[in-house]
């Protein structure tokens, strides 16, 4: 079986921190001899494989592809602006220097979106500007950057007027990458969703999926020492009805006529 936690490694110290965290709960469900560690997943096949024994995804996949292949086990709560309980929005930015006051000021300029495929980059940025598009358009140009680092370092460098982040993302770029928040400013946040959820195989049996979802919602003193240091307050299982949230989103949009963040 595998294992992997790839989501919110932003810097060395985070990556060994979430490393330690993923040991800590195969430790606590009993299944730790039986996992190997992957560092850096292809995604979106990681998700698929059937020997994912514990992963992250992102929600907007999970609602688009991974139902019946993936089983929800909990979502983290982190304490960073923009979270309630384990909801979370995106910090919609702009450059401070700039005159993008609103949205509506945003209108012909260049978006910057880390995936398609993202609900906090992209999915969330569609639906905040879908009542402000005119015949499926907004935006001049939409930037694909592969990651809300790289999104924020576009708006940053004059390559992106504006850009959706994981406010999850921008807590630890604050803390762990400070020069690279400077200059920007948040216009306001987005609609909130469900966060990234750790999801194991449906080809897991029930009984370590059980295992493994009891070791996130109640902590052992090792573990919660680990999410206090990543900023997680709590997991807490949410069920694939919450995650619809994530599709009505995206129904508000097509609803408007904006199908696709252009």
């Amino acid at each position: 079986m595998i294992v992997s936690l790839p989501m919110y490694n932003v810097s060395p110290r985070l990556q060994r921190e979430y490393e330690a965290l993923l040991a800590r709960v195969l430790a606590d469900a009993g299944v730790g001899e039986q996992a190997a560690l992957v560092r850096e997943p292809a995604l979106p096949a990681l998700w698929k494989r059937p020997d994912l024994l514990l992963g992250q995804t992102c929600g907007y996949p999970y609602v688009s592809f991974l139902r019946g292949v993936v089983t929800l086990l909990a979502t983290p709560a982190f304490d960073f602006p923009g979270c309630a309980g384990s909801d979370y929005s995106s910090a919609i930015i702009t450059r401070a220097v700039d005159g993008v006051a609103t949205l509506a000021d945003a209108r012909g300029l260049t978006a910057a979106a880390n995936d398609p495929a993202s609900n906090s980059g992209a999915n969330v940025l569609r639906h905040a500007v879908a009542p402000l598009a005119r015949d499926g358009r907004f935006f001049g140009k939409v930037k694909w950057t592969g990651s809300h680092v790289a999104s924020l370092r576009a708006v940053r460098e004059g390559e992106a007027d504006i850009a959706a982040i994981d406010c999850v993302t921008l807590g630890y770029l604050r803390e762990e990458s400070p020069d690279s928040v400077p200059g920007i400013r948040i216009l306001q946040y987005s609609a909130s969703s469900p966060g990234l959820p750790l999801v194991t195989a449906q080809t897991v049996p029930a009984a370590q999926q059980e295992r493994l979802r009891q070791a996130l919602l109640v902590p052992s003193a090792p573990l919660r020492a680990h999410m206090n240091a990543l900023h997680i307050k709590a997991f807490q299982h949410r069920s694939d009805e919450d995650y619809q949230r994530i599709q009505r989103l995206e129904a508000d949009a097509v609803r408007a006529g904006y199908p696709t963040l252009a």
